[in-house]
């Protein structure tokens, strides 16, 4: 194989950048002569397929050098000879599916396979052979272009693919030709686009074509490999031809008795165009038909349908004939140089004689009658003729289907309605009867029309007064004011649409204090006829009504309205209407009767508090009296529970607050205090019962000993004392020689105290020196 420009001269190649980060390179000696090798793809020799050989300058050829082989492909698709440095293929290679494989390569010393230089990196490339045809991947296709399209309109592109290289030789370079849809198609050889290549190709002749294209490598030549692919083309409808007729002259038949709306014919436009150009429209001309008939269009088949628009009467007209234009409804401005895109074709119709049935002149009736109308009595009558020429007579009857209980009678010549039986509205409000007319001359032709009966209601109840019944007339009111407007109820129905008037009675109509004023919506008003009234004279007036209703028979009732005469501001406003008001005093005012009242108020209020302020005066004076000095304790009337006496209440607010100022002792917890010596214990432990009684005298006396809620109870014995306290309290129960001595400590407050219990104890001593004196 032929050598590639190699990266190394004379042993020394160019790599990486230089240490310091200049710009540059710095050559590195270096060993190998080596190329950039290639392969030939679907290699078919017996023999592996030789690659090249590799060499260093390192190598005497004394056998000191062995060559190794690493990398894509090494040992399996790639060997080496060690000692040559010969490489081969050993099998066939395919550059569709590996395009180049690149190895490493080094060489090594045979005896201590040390490295002799640096590992090298080489390429293999696959050399591409034109194995490969050109492939259509999206084939086949399918495209459409407008019929009467002109030459070289585009159509569509076919795109082949070839995977040999691209890049090598002619391998991939695909060219394009049609094999088969000649002379109607063209395809570019270089870009596969598809163009028409016949003009006014019309879709009416011919719709499909199938198009063969051939895609060639090697550029086209001789040896090139190809590949084929169809297309499917339509070509699409474009309005370029108008409807037609299929004959001039169109003759209908209509029996006179066809409804209005009816379809009474079809003709038919024929377009050769499909989908949207091909949609139709139907016109009358207008002329003798115009007006009796109308066309339209049925959207399924583009038939012509003729309706009815008017009714027929054979006996009037017997024929109409009239023209009809068929066009396009939407034209194309590139073909109306074609012609008018219209046809016209002529309709005649001839109507048929039918023996029609009687017609009603009108299509429903509707009647009213009163409930409980007597049997017999004629509520209206229906008329039905024959139109035909004959003209022959009509009788009429009830379906009974529609009067099975026989509420009402028709007479069969003149066509009245009347009452059979009495009517109950409360029972049935409607009946809906249905009225047949029958020709004398031919008994099968019938019409029918359907009649309703409204049963009216009977006005049973007479109106009365609506509320309020009572109204009220200033003392100070003046002639013709309207003091009280008043309405009217009627349990009748129905409520809407019912007319009431008011008026007075005949005979109160000489009635010098009021009158009735009816306003004429229903409503009336009290009206006075003189000036002032006075309660003193008369307080109340009864002032009769009389209603009447517009029902029938008309009802009519008399209410009696109550007028009470009231003391009024002089802007109208109400004061009183009490009947007390009147036997006051003329001069005495409603201000003066509230002043007065305010007052008997005020002195009871007075003395309320006059008769409180006494007692609450006694009853202070009594418990804060300075001289009082009773002991508290003699308020209970129990021995006390010891301490939950404390539990029970706040024994804190019984203290004195001045001795709470001082910081003096609570007697309410064990008091620190210095305990004075303890006499001694008798000696003689031999008698029992002495040594008890002196410890309980000594327990007796001692004050750190429980309970402490007595002593807690009462701090002080009142506020200002001259004799400070009296209590006999902290009294000894025995009388027992102590040092009192100890109470001096106690503050100023026990000064007394500590000099009663000092000249009792000295009292005691000299008694008992004078017994034992004696």
């Amino acid at each position: 194989p032929g050598l590639s420009r190699g990266e190394c001269v004379g042993g020394a190649c160019l790599v990486g950048p230089m240490r310091n980060g200049a710009a540059g390179f710095q050559r590195v000696k270096r060993g190998w002569v080596w190329n950039q090798f290639f392969v030939l793809e679907e290699y078919m020799g017996s023999d592996p397929q030789y690659v090249g050989k590799l060499h260093t300058d390192l190598d005497g050829g004394h056998s000191a050098v062995k060559y190794t082989l690493s990398g894509d492909g090494a040992g399996s698709i790639f060997t080496i000879d060690q000692t040559t440095g010969d490489i081969h293929a050993l099998r066939s290679l395919d550059r569709e599916a590996k395009p180049y494989y690149t190895l490493r390569a080094q060489a090594v010393d045979i005896d201590t396979n040390r490295p002799l230089e640096p590992e090298s990196e080489f390429v293999i490339k696959v050399q591409d052979i034109n194995d490969n045809e050109p492939k259509f991947l999206e084939g086949p296709y399918t495209a459409t272009v407008p019929e009467m399209s002109p030459v070289g309109t585009y159509v569509t592109q076919v795109t082949a693919t070839d995977a040999d290289d691209p890049t090598y030789g002619n391998s991939a370079r695909v060219v394009y030709s049609i094999l088969h849809g000649q002379p109607y198609f063209s395809v570019d050889p270089k870009t596969g686009v598809i163009k028409t290549a016949l003009p006014n190709m019309d879709r009416e002749v011919k719709e499909q074509y199938q198009v063969l294209i051939q895609a060639k490598d090697m550029g086209g030549q001789l040896g090139g490999l190809a590949g084929t692919t169809t297309i499917n083309i339509s070509l699409s409808d474009v309005n370029d031809n108008p409807p037609r007729f299929s004959k001039s002259f169109f003759h209908l038949r209509v029996p006179e008795s066809s409804s209005v709306g009816s379809a009474v014919g079809r003709i038919k436009a024929h377009d050769l165009d499909v989908g949207r150009n091909a949609e139709v429209e139907y016109t009358i001309v207008p002329g003798d038909g115009g007006a009796m008939f109308g066309i339209t269009t049925n959207e399924h088949n583009q038939e012509g349908i003729i309706i009815l628009k008017r009714p027929l009467d054979y006996e009037s007209k017997k024929a109409y004939t009239f023209k009809v234009d068929a066009s396009n409804a939407h034209l194309d401005p590139r073909y109306q140089s074609f012609g008018a895109f219209k046809d016209t074709a002529t309709v005649k119709i001839n109507v048929l004689d039918v023996d029609e049935p009687p017609v009603f002149n009108k299509p429903s009736y509707v009647m009213d009658v009163y409930e409980d109308t007597p049997a017999g009595t004629i509520i209206g009558a229906v008329t039905a003729q024959d139109l035909d020429a004959s003209s022959g007579p009509v009788r009429y009857s009830i379906d009974w289907k529609s009067d099975m209980d026989s509420y009402f009678d028709i007479d069969p010549v003149e066509g009245t309605i009347s009452t059979n039986e009495l009517l109950d509205r409360e029972s049935i409000a409607r009946h809906n009867i249905s009225i047949v007319a029958t020709k004398l001359s031919n008994p099968v032709l019938t019409s029918r029309v359907a009649v309703t009966v409204n049963v009216l209601d009977i006005n049973e109840f007479p109106p009365e007064l609506a509320s309020p019944h009572e109204t009220f007339v200033c003392e100070n009111a003046k002639m013709g004011q309207v003091i009280q407007t008043f309405g009217a109820k009627d349990e009748d129905l129905p409520t809407a649409g019912q007319r009431f008037s008011f008026k007075s009675p005949k005979d109160d109509m000489k009635n010098k204090n009021f009158t009735i004023r009816d306003f004429g919506n229903n409503t009336a008003g009290i009206v006075t006829k003189r000036n002032g009234f006075r309660r003193r004279l008369q307080e109340i007036y009864f002032l009769p009504v009389v209603i009447d209703d517009n029902g029938y028979p008309p009802k009519s009732s008399t209410g009696t309205l109550t007028v009470r005469v009231c003391g009024c501001e002089s802007n109208g406003s109400l004061l009183t209407c009490s009947a007390e008001a009147i036997f006051l005093p003329v001069g005495l005012s409603t201000g003066a009767l509230v002043a007065i009242l305010l007052c008997i108020v005020i002195l009871l209020v007075i003395v309320v508090l006059y008769v409180g302020l006494r007692r609450q005066k006694k009853k202070e004076t009594l418990m804060s009296s300075k001289e009082d000095i009773r002991d508290n304790v003699i308020h209970y009337d129990d021995e006390g529970g010891g301490e939950e006496d404390t539990h029970a209440f706040d024994m804190g607010t019984l203290r004195n607050p001045k001795v709470v100022k001082e910081n003096l002792f609570r007697r309410d917890v064990k008091p620190e205090m210095r305990r004075g010596p303890r006499p001694p214990v008798s000696q003689d432990s031999a008698d029992i019962r002495d040594f008890i009684n002196q410890r309980l005298k000594e327990h007796d006396v001692d004050n750190a000993a429980p309970p402490y809620d007595s002593l807690a109870t009462y701090a002080y014995e009142g506020d200002g004392s001259v004799a400070e306290s009296l209590s006999s309290i902290d009294t000894l129960a025995v009388d027992v020689e102590e040092d009192y001595d100890y109470l001096d400590d106690w503050g100023p407050r026990f000064k007394t105290l500590a000099g009663i219990f000092g000249e009792q104890s000295e009292t005691q001593s000299d008694s008992t020196t004078t017994e034992n004196t004696h």
